[in-house]
């Protein structure tokens, strides 16, 4: 050991202070292991985090809203006690169109109902029998979530029994919806939504949950379950609805970071890991870039499979097969984020006014055909950034004044698309600004104040995600939401148990199943795998 280099002893480090890993975290100290929490970055969130980019906006700098946080987490980690809440929003969702009419959405069924009928009475009609489906088919897949899938190539008894037992009591479930879940696994978002629906502007609406955080359009096969992964979580026991978290969504990860603090869990921040040490086929520690040793008997990685696997343990210490599986994995992305610190609220053509309305409390959605989406998507294809892109904004500072400075506001654009690969030599540094701009003049064509009530613009591409909050090709999920990676193939086949062919190393992150979003069930499996193997 070099002069200097600290050796600090744990039972546990954990690699990455985001939401999975303080997850995992918290319910290892809570079990009575001493756990160490290491993250690269001045703050803790990962990519759920909130920093305060400009005096006195609180910035939700990636994640935005949060629904699919599993309410038993909230519960035995006692959240709420350090600040968790969540923020609902009456309606849910604002789309505005080129012709000045609007469609909202929300929990408020009545109000649903009146909204979707001046496109299509058939579709008011549908639109109740569809969300019927969605809720059954979602008490299908959720208790699938907290399971350990089995690996099909080396199925036991156990693993027999288990999802043997989950099938039979949901056999009547099963029979009824069979046909339906297998297009929501395989099938497009758009096919789903055209067996239902005929009205372009319920379609285009809902279809934006297909397509957020990959590099993919509606008609893409697998995009179903996308927009079905997006619509199981819950708001406050409200299935369906999503929140503001107050405070933004540094509010659930500190949080966490104080709920692990109690457990007696110690986070270091500024302490990015450089290697996990790998001694005789075992994890014994981590190696930070500073040269510090942090030596326990587990290591749990909320690191994306790539940076754990082929840059922190290295493919010298890995089976080949292995390796060659784990390099195959795509983090194809096509997400922008661009943030803006407004001096007053958007002014919509379709629903004019710049005192907070129901327009402004839910998501907004701005791409007015399913026609649109699709040559959006062409542009990405092409390698270049959409020239009429695809945007879902939020404005939480009209649901929480915490964020913003009174009588100011925030607003947080998601962006499709911006592929992280690019054609032309042109990178994402030269093309940034001009594509905020792009962003912005898209923006104007619905809310024509837009441009003098912006004060402060942050753009963050593809490559800014990848180099500042460390995931791979700048993918949100820590790799595509595909039938080819999920479930027993997450992160690769054979390894779904969160196990790793290295003794004591463990995934913990949305790269491990179930996979992505704000839901902390990755961190909580993971948990319960490393206390069997105790």
């Amino acid at each position: 050991m070099d002069a200097g280099t600290k050796r600090n002893e744990s039972d546990v480090v954990v690699v990455g202070a985001g939401h999975n890993g303080l997850v995992a975290a918290a319910y290892l100290a809570r079990a009575g292991l001493r756990v160490t929490v290491l993250e690269a970055r001045g703050v803790v969130g990962g990519a759920a985090v909130t920093e305060e980019r400009w005096p006195g906006f609180k910035v939700s700098t990636l994640s935005y809203v949060n629904s699919l946080f599993r309410p038993e987490i909230v519960r035995d980690l006692e959240l709420a006690k350090y600040g968790y809440e969540m923020l609902p929003r009456e309606p849910s969702s604002f789309t505005p169109f080129p012709d000045g009419r609007f469609l909202m959405l929300g929990p408020d069924k009545e109000m649903v109902r009146r909204e979707i009928a001046k496109f299509s009475a058939k579709d008011a009609e549908a639109y109740p029998r569809y969300e019927a489906a969605l809720e059954e088919i979602a008490a299908l897949i959720e208790p699938l979530m907290k399971m350990t899938p089995p690996n099909p190539g080396t199925l036991g008894l156990w693993g027999m029994m288990k999802y043997g037992w989950s099938a039979f009591k949901e056999r009547a479930r099963l029979r009824a919806n069979w046909s339906e879940l297998m297009r929501l696994m395989t099938g497009s978002g758009r096919d789903l939504l055209e067996a239902w629906f005929e009205s372009e502007a319920l379609k285009v609406t809902l279809a934006t949950d297909a397509i957020i955080g990959a590099n993919a359009s509606p008609s893409t096969p697998g995009t179903a379950y996308v927009l079905f992964h997006h619509v199981m979580g819950e708001c406050n026991g409200v299935r369906g609805v999503w929140g503001y978290m107050r405070g933004g969504m540094g509010g659930l990860t500190q949080a966490l970071a104080r709920a692990c603090e109690v457990l007696g869990v110690r986070i270091v921040t500024n302490a990015p890991v450089a290697q996990i040490l790998v001694e005789s086929g075992a994890a014994v520690g981590v190696a930070t870039t500073s040269g510090d040793e942090y030596r326990a008997r587990i290591v749990a990685s909320n690191a994306d499979p790539s940076i754990t696997f082929l840059k922190l343990v290295g493919e010298s210490q890995l089976p080949s097969d292995f390796a060659r599986n784990v390099r195959r994995i795509s983090y194809d992305s096509a997400s922008v984020k661009v943030n803006l610190a407004l001096s007053e609220l958007p002014d919509f053509t379709a629903c004019p006014g710049t005192m907070p309305g129901p327009q402004h409390r839910g998501t907004i959605h701005i791409g007015p055909t399913l026609q649109y989406v699709e040559e959006a998507y062409a542009d990405s294809v092409a390698g270049r950034p959409s020239a009429r892109p695809i945007l879902e904004c939020t404005i939480p500072s009209v649901v929480d004044s915490t964020v913003a400075p009174p009588g100011k506001h925030l607003m947080n654009i998601f962006v499709q698309y911006g592929p992280y690969k690019l054609v032309n030599g042109k990178t994402w540094d030269e093309l940034r600004e001009p594509f905020g701009d792009t962003v912005i003049d898209t923006l104007e064509e619905y809310a024509p104040n837009i441009k003098r009530a912006i004060i402060h613009r942050q753009v963050v591409t593809p490559l800014d995600m990848e180099r500042e909050y460390h995931l791979t090709g700048g993918n949100i999920f820590h790799g595509r939401m595909s039938l080819d990676q999920l479930f027993f193939m997450r992160p690769v086949p054979g390894f779904a148990d969160h196990r790793t062919p290295i003794r004591g190393l463990y995934l913990c992150g949305s790269g491990a199943h179930p996979g992505g979003g704000v839901m902390g069930t990755p961190g909580l499996n993971a948990s319960r795998e490393i206390l069997r193997d105790l």
